[in-house]
């Protein structure tokens, strides 16, 4: 069962995926936000509450989806309200293929190993404990909050203080916690995490602002119970409508070296991690990305990340910001 959110003229609706249609919810439910939060006062699943939720009224996906509608796609998951109470984050280093890019962007020598290799093996070692154990911690990083946050077709854009801007195909958790505070898993969904590689390749530990980007989301959330074992996909980027750069990419736990339960335990086992009300969008990790193979990216160019189990393409054109970088200074009250 898959979600959309969308909004026309300032006004936010849920809609069920029905395969070329969008069988909007109940209006009493303008955000998938408030969905969730009354499927935990109930005690009913989600996709209950949809089920029970959803009107006969129709609208075009295809045209949504294209631009061609008064509608328009919005982030799959979000807080409706205030953007300062969703936290965006990620986990890396937990693809043999991320591992292998990143070790490769800071080896000095052919025979070293690095950091990133090493918390790799680490991730292989432990990563996936027994259920009810805990396993090895992996890399996290930090990537701003809700405001970061751009919907399918939605240009991502670098800053003039950026080196660089460019894809990073992932699929992401969207959790909201619950009135007690307690952490629960809203859905899946694909994104387009989206990072300074020239940055992070200067040297690693600019690996933390290298994250601080803008980043994208959608188009649909899959929720309910959902197979994330392995999971097959591409990541494309096109330049003037023909294609530049493509390539086949794997997620899903048989395609990774932590579990998502592991994940998600390293995420939320900080207090400051489970306060009520509060949304975290959190990315898995990628395979691969254009980066790695030379590729560098150009305003125009489309990024696109497909993993069809999880619904349409995630396409996003970039944005080069031109310009000198503005100081900013700081006053003294």
């Amino acid at each position: 069962m898959r979600l959309v959110q969308i909004v026309r003229d300032g006004k936010r609706r849920i809609a069920l995926v029905d395969g070329e249609s969008l069988r909007l919810l109940n209006s009493r439910w303008p955000d998938i936000y408030s969905l969730a939060l009354h499927a935990m006062e109930t005690g009913e699943s989600l996709a209950s509450q949809v089920t029970t939720s959803t009107l006969n009224e129709s609208l075009d996906y295809a045209a949504i989806y294209a631009g061609d509608s008064p509608w328009r796609l919005l982030p799959a998951f979000d807080h409706p309200t205030d953007s300062a109470h969703c936290m965006v984050s990620g986990t890396g280093l937990t693809h043999k293929a991320s591992a292998e890019n990143r070790a490769a962007m800071h080896q000095e020598t052919s025979a070293a190993v690095t950091d990133s290799l090493r918390m790799y093996q680490m991730g292989l070692e432990g990563g996936a404990p027994a259920a009810g154990k805990i396993g090895v911690q992996p890399e996290w990083f930090y990537k701003g909050d809700g405001s970061i946050l751009k919907a399918h077709g939605e240009e991502l854009f670098t800053p003039p203080y950026a080196w660089d801007g460019g894809e990073e195909p992932e699929i992401a958790g969207a959790y909201l916690i619950s009135p007690a505070g307690v952490p629960w898993r809203v859905g899946l969904m694909m994104g387009n995490e989206f990072s300074d590689h020239r940055m992070e390749k200067k040297n690693y530990l600019y690996l933390a602002p290298s994250k601080l980007r803008n980043c994208a989301l959608g188009p649909e959330l899959t929720i309910g119970e959902t197979a994330f074992d392995d999971v097959t996909g591409t990541v494309s980027v096109f330049r003037n409508n023909a294609a530049l750069w493509s390539k086949q990419i794997w997620t899903g736990q048989k395609n990774m070296c932590h579990t998502v339960a592991n994940l998600e335990h390293h995420h939320f086992k900080y207090a400051a991690h489970r306060r009520p009300g509060d949304v975290h969008i959190h990315f898995f990790g990628a395979d691969a990305f254009s980066f790695g193979d030379g590729i560098a990216l150009a305003s125009g160019d489309v990024m696109e990340v497909s993993f069809p189990q999880f619904g349409k393409a995630l396409r996003n054109p970039l944005l080069v910001q031109q310009g000198p970088e503005a100081l900013v200074s700081v006053e003294a009250l």
